[in-house]
């Protein structure tokens, strides 16, 4: 479900059944259960939650939310399209409690990663909750692990659920905070021209792979990287910098010749209270780099041309997934066959895919407040799929004044010691567009 083309998706009063939008189309047609498409949010409090509380509190939101109620309707080959099918309630129970354990939090981690809730069932979401004394990352508090399945959902939308189920439980308010004040910029510069996009882009070079299908995740905190007041660009523009600066220098270490590079940034602009629309609400852009403007020579320049192509991107009316995606999910032809010629054009356009990609939530806008004995989160990571060819992507976001990063990759392409690699490489570059004058 979108909030472009079909207006969230929203479905008529009376009706229980509502056509697969394009994204969640496009998606379904490539599905690969090796390599699932889940997107992974983590949210860390700091005291314990009370199994029937959390599952009643869960239940409810997704009552109040009812699109993420969803489960796809049988299909046939010859079906002119998917469709979801609206439930009243919950097919399965969406709240489990895993036994504690040493690696428990890992676990789930992997869960997250490995498998994706199925589309068959109502909703397409699954929440761990992992008790402290794990020994791996929870503490004496409480880690909810949400799983999305990407083709009905994104994170941002699981997000606001889990908001409303944060409130329900708690009984506090945790309706989104205002956006932070902008500061005036500095007066616009004329906008220097964008590389040309026709050339495949730069991929990140294979490190030392697993071999073996799926994605790793590694999560770091890192502090909030500082902009200077009256700076020309945003904090998203110095991530953006910091990413493509990452993959060059990551790229030189495993000598790849420099090549141009495009970084695709999802832009969402829902409003993030109750009335926010569920499902893949995204759209995605692509900033492009010429291979020559990745050094750090000039960090002020490079954060100068980032800031205006970030800018012009996101004011620019495009439908989600481009002009194309909407002429591959149009009913000229049966379900079964769209899908295999979305799949190949997929494989053909592999060379053109984005090098990685870059997604900021930004300051998480829901304090996320469980009460008085769970308390309230003080970090939250979110994770986006990781296939190939682009096979890393990066997903940061802002709580308790900590920058939460996420780094998962393919593990066709990297391995452990490479993500490593890759934090140090990012929370360097990302260091350096903080030196860098306005």
């Amino acid at each position: 479900m979108t909030a472009v083309e079909r207006r969230a998706g929203e479905p008529d009063p009376v009706s229980t059944r509502v056509p697969f939008p394009v994204v969640d189309e496009v998606a379904r047609h490539c599905a690969q259960e090796a390599e699932p498409e889940t997107v992974h949010i983590e949210v860390h409090l700091p005291g314990r939650v009370d199994a029937g509380r959390l599952r009643r509190a869960f239940g409810e939101a997704l009552l109040r939310h009812p699109r993420v109620l969803v489960r796809q309707a049988p299909a046939h080959w010859y079906s002119r399209g998917y469709v979801w099918e609206l439930t009243e309630g919950p097919d399965v129970e969406t709240v489990t409690f895993p036994a504690a354990g040493p690696h428990a939090l890992e676990h789930a981690r992997q869960r997250a990663l490995d498998h994706a809730p199925p589309l068959s069932s109502s909703p397409p979401v699954r929440l761990e909750a992992i008790g402290g004394g794990d020994g791996h990352g929870a503490g004496d508090g409480t880690v909810l692990v949400l799983t999305v399945n990407h083709t009905a959902l994104d994170g941002p939308a699981c997000l606001r659920v889990l908001a409303t189920a944060a409130a329900l439980y708690g009984g506090r308010d945790n309706s989104p905070a205002a956006p932070p004040a902008r500061h005036p910029n500095a007066p616009e510069e004329p906008a220097p021209p964008a590389p040309a996009g026709w050339a495949p882009p730069a991929r990140v070079a294979p490190g030392s792979p697993e071999r073996a299908p799926g994605n790793r995740l590694l999560l770091a905190e890192l502090p909030l990287p500082h902009r200077p007041r009256g700076a020309p660009y945003t904090v998203n523009d110095q991530l953006m910098a910091a990413t493509a600066l990452t993959v060059a220098r990551w790229n030189r270490e495993h000598g790849a010749r420099p090549r141009p590079m495009r970084a695709t940034m999802p832009v969402d602009d829902r409003p993030r209270d109750v009335t926010m629309p569920i499902g893949n609400g995204t759209r995605l852009v692509e900033v492009p780099f010429a291979a020559d403007e990745l050094t750090e020579d000039d960090l002020p320049a490079l954060l100068r041309r980032t800031a205006h192509r970030t800018r012009a991107l996101k004011s620019r009316p495009r439908p989600q997934l481009g002009h194309g995606a909407a002429l591959l999910t149009a009913p000229w032809a049966p379900v079964g066959v769209r899908a295999a010629l979305t799949r190949g054009l997929r494989r053909a356009a592999a060379p053109w895919t984005s090098t990685t990609l870059l997604s900021n939530i930004g300051r998480v806008p829901y304090p996320l407040d469980f009460g008085e004995e769970a308390g309230r989160a003080h970090a939250v990571w979110f994770s986006a799929p990781a296939r190939m060819p682009r096979g890393l992507t990066i997903t940061t976001a802002s709580t308790a004044g900590r920058l939460h990063l996420a780094l998962r990759w393919s593990r066709t392409l990297l391995g452990p010691a490479d993500g490593a690699r890759l934090r140090e490489l990012f929370e360097h570059c990302l260091h350096l567009t903080q030196e860098a004058a306005p």
